[in-house]
């Protein structure tokens, strides 16, 4: 299929073309310039229309040609203009047409790109198409990043090959904030399925004690801990998603589709029902104790890591490296920093004998779907457990009872609570003041963190729009330290300037 500089697709029929405009689609990223050149009924029309109706998700959106416009543009999930130069007087008259701009917020289709060759963008992608026989030939250039773009699509599309769907419609579903994105799969007679896109990457520069942050955070670095965790949980009766078919070297997964339905209501509020369901569906999973080594397959086993100290700390050491210098406007002391790492260790070490069982690590809204006719556990469907640790079990009532995306008010948080303590009771042998101590300190724990990454994704990365979160998480954090165990920390917070004041 490929060569080193090139990629070369025999396209045996318009549904062929229609294919790869749909794996185009979701390879293209604002600021990406796709130049389609061809001879006349080559099909570049054709790919392009495929392109914005996958784009749209939309099959019977209107594409009129823009050959005598010039341009037409679409606002889609991404905004696209698609550019026809065969009548362009000049290829000067390309920036009348608003082609910089067009480049700038989104992306650019351009059909006879050879009519302004001098004026488009350099690191563009060339697409040609020419008659082969009763089908047509593509030939892709394109390098760097967007290159590694296009191989991945195709890659994926080869994988659905190999799975049993060779004719299988796509569309984009999401991007993670993390490494992996997610499409959905449409295949004829079959339910809709989920393609789990989760590429290899490089580990990065060390961050603490010599290792790079996702060893350090025990984050999943393949697709082996997402399979054991979905496998371990649906043996128990939990709703997660079966797995069909998984390449583990390339990080591509083809998973059951458990629903869109989630837990808040069309204005973003919390359903409570749909909360307590969730509750119970916590409750019933630390009833019982998961293996920490995990079976994948004949070759590879899966090891549950633990939550352990340094994972701790370095979470919670956001707030020195992030928050207090953003909050008062100067870095914390050596001595404040020295003081709350120590506040820290003796916490860790009240949790010596919490109750500790499999923590899904973001039990919250966004990764909680709700099945409306199903029964019982099999209500909520789990996903994005990948980074599952053995670690208190508190940790996770934390996540759904103080959800860092949605506030949740002081009397569904009560019945929250209630709900599973009286859950726990009932199952017998549960210390309830032991997991309430518990409970405390991951509250803080995780409102730490939060707090911190909330102004990292500000000022490191640049995104502005998590802020939003911080008095709901400042606020759960002050309900945490109100645990007695919790008074050192308290304390800090207030000597810090974070803390009651900012609720």
């Amino acid at each position: 299929m490929t060569t080193s500089d090139a990629i070369s697709l025999f396209l045996k029929d318009e549904a062929a073309t229609i294919r790869l405009g749909e794996d185009l689609a979701l390879a293209l990223k604002a600021g990406d310039c796709l130049a389609l050149s061809g001879d006349l009924g080559a099909g570049k029309s054709s790919l392009a229309r495929a392109i914005l109706r996958a784009m749209a998700d939309d099959e019977g959106l209107e594409v009129p040609s823009p050959t005598f416009t010039l341009v037409q543009s679409y606002d889609l999930r991404i905004a696209v203009s698609h550019f026809d130069l065969y009548r362009l007087g000049d290829p000067a008259e390309l920036t009348e047409l608003g082609f910089d701009e067009a480049l700038q917020n989104g992306i650019c289709l351009v059909e006879w790109p050879e009519m302004a060759d001098s004026e488009l963008p350099a690191q563009r992608i060339a697409l040609t198409l020419e008659h082969e026989g009763s089908g047509r030939r593509a030939t892709i250039r394109a390098t760097g990043a967007q290159a590694s773009r296009i191989r991945r699509v195709l890659a994926i599309r080869e994988f659905l090959d190999d799975a049993g769907h060779p004719d299988a419609k796509r569309r984009f579903l999401t991007g993670d904030a993390s490494l992996r994105a997610y499409e959905y799969v449409y295949s004829s007679g079959v339910p809709r399925k989920i393609l789990m896109d989760w590429r290899p990457h490089p580990e990065g520069p060390p961050v603490y004690d010599g290792k790079p942050y996702p060893k350090v955070a025990h984050l999943a670095q393949n697709a082996y801990p997402f399979v054991a965790i979905a496998d371990a949980l649906r043996e128990r009766g939990f709703a997660t998603p079966e797995i069909y078919r998984v390449d583990y070297e390339q990080g591509i997964l083809l998973i059951e589709d458990l629903g869109a339905a989630g837990v808040l209501d069309e204005d973003g509020q919390p359903i409570a029902e749909r909360y307590r369901q969730s509750v119970t569906c916590l409750a019933h999973l630390h009833s019982m104790q998961i293996p920490q080594d995990i079976p994948v397959s004949a070759t590879h086993t899966h090891h549950v890591p633990d939550f352990d100290r340094t994972a701790m700390k370095m979470e919670v050491q956001l707030v020195l490296d992030w928050h207090v210098a953003w909050k008062r406007g100067t870095a914390p002391t050596d001595a404040e920093r020295e003081e709350y790492l120590a506040i820290w260790d003796h916490l860790i070490d009240e949790l010596q004998s919490a109750e500790t069982n499999l923590l899904l690590r973001d039990f919250h809204s966004p990764n909680i779907i709700w099945r409306e006719h199903e029964s019982g556990i099999r209500k909520i469907g789990l996903i994005d457990f990948q980074d599952a640790m053995i670690g208190p079990t508190a940790y996770d009532l934390a996540s759904i009872v103080q959800d860092a995306r949605v506030t949740i008010e002081p009397e569904l948080f009560r019945q929250l609570m209630d709900d599973y303590l009286t859950l726990r009771r009932a199952q017998g042998g549960f210390d309830e003041a032991g997991f309430m101590k518990a409970w405390a300190i991951m509250s803080a724990q995780r409102n730490c963190k939060l707090a911190g990454l909330w102004v990292r994704l500000l000022q490191r990365d640049g995104k502005p729009g998590y802020l939003k979160h911080m008095p709901r998480t400042l606020s759960y954090l002050n309900v945490a330290l109100e645990h007695e165990t919790l008074a050192p920390l308290r304390d800090w917070c207030a000597r810090a300037g974070i803390g009651q004041s900012e609720s």
